[in-house]
């Protein structure tokens, strides 16, 4: 499968991260046949090693309940140095367990047992937004969005930003005045076929908007059916 936007002269390289040999493999299998490159790790602390040794990890599938390090513990170790997009895998459908990952930078949260083929949909999704090269930036009352260097500045000061907190403030400023619904930001800025419910919108509002401070007020809330991004005059 082709995929627009993502330039396959080098193979991508997926770092699996399972203690589970059969889950690597059948993640592995999948990936591998979409022309990925494919690194393994069977526990948190190889996971972090393997990271940090090869520089060029692409994207990360992350198992949250492992021996030695546990998903939550390598995730939060890599957000301190890195915004690789990363993709946690659990066994429990819990709320909470699905905001603390959000929380602590997770850009994706798949639960067990999920199907391989969504699964490589979203490392595709994923790669194929990293992957586009836009040299132009957004500029709406000292709000400055560099979509090259994936940075986003606020009267001149850098705001950190998780992988989707910026698709999704970016995808709000490029329809500044324009109600959106929750199925169409779904459908933009997640880029998949979503079928869940519209907490993980909320969730992700709730912290652009607590990070953005007085700016936060921009992203108005349409009772019943989603938000608009609109500058008080």
């Amino acid at each position: 499968m082709e995929v627009e936007g993502v330039k396959r002269m080098e193979k991508l390289k997926i770092l699996v991260v399972d203690d589970e040999s059969r889950m690597r493999k059948l993640v592995r299998d999948f990936l591998v046949k979409q022309d990925f490159e494919v690194v393994e790790a069977e526990n948190g602390e190889e996971a972090l090693n393997k990271f940090y040794a090869q520089k060029d990890i692409a994207l990360i599938i992350l198992d949250v309940m492992m021996p030695k390090i546990n998903g939550w513990e390598v995730c939060k170790e890599i957000r301190l140095s890195s915004k690789t997009p990363i993709i946690m895998l659990t066994a429990k459908g819990e709320e909470s367990d699905e905001l603390m990952g959000f929380d602590i930078g997770a850009d994706e949260y798949i639960s067990k047992p999920f199907s391989p083929k969504i699964l490589v949909a979203r490392v595709e999704a994923i790669l194929r937004r990293t992957g586009k090269k836009e040299e132009e930036n957004l500029e709406i009352s000292g709000i400055v969005i560099d979509r090259l260097g994936h940075q986003v500045l606020v009267n001149g000061k850098e705001l950190e930003l998780s992988y989707k907190e910026f698709e999704l403030l970016t995808y709000f400023i490029e329809n500044k005045g324009i109600a959106l619904s929750r199925e169409k930001i779904l459908n933009h800025v997640w880029n998949y076929d979503y079928f869940g419910d519209a907490r993980t919108i909320d969730t992700h509002v709730k912290k652009l908007r607590s990070k953005l401070g007085d700016k936060g007020s921009y992203i108005k809330t349409i009772w019943g059916m989603g938000y608009k991004f609109e500058v008080d005059e």
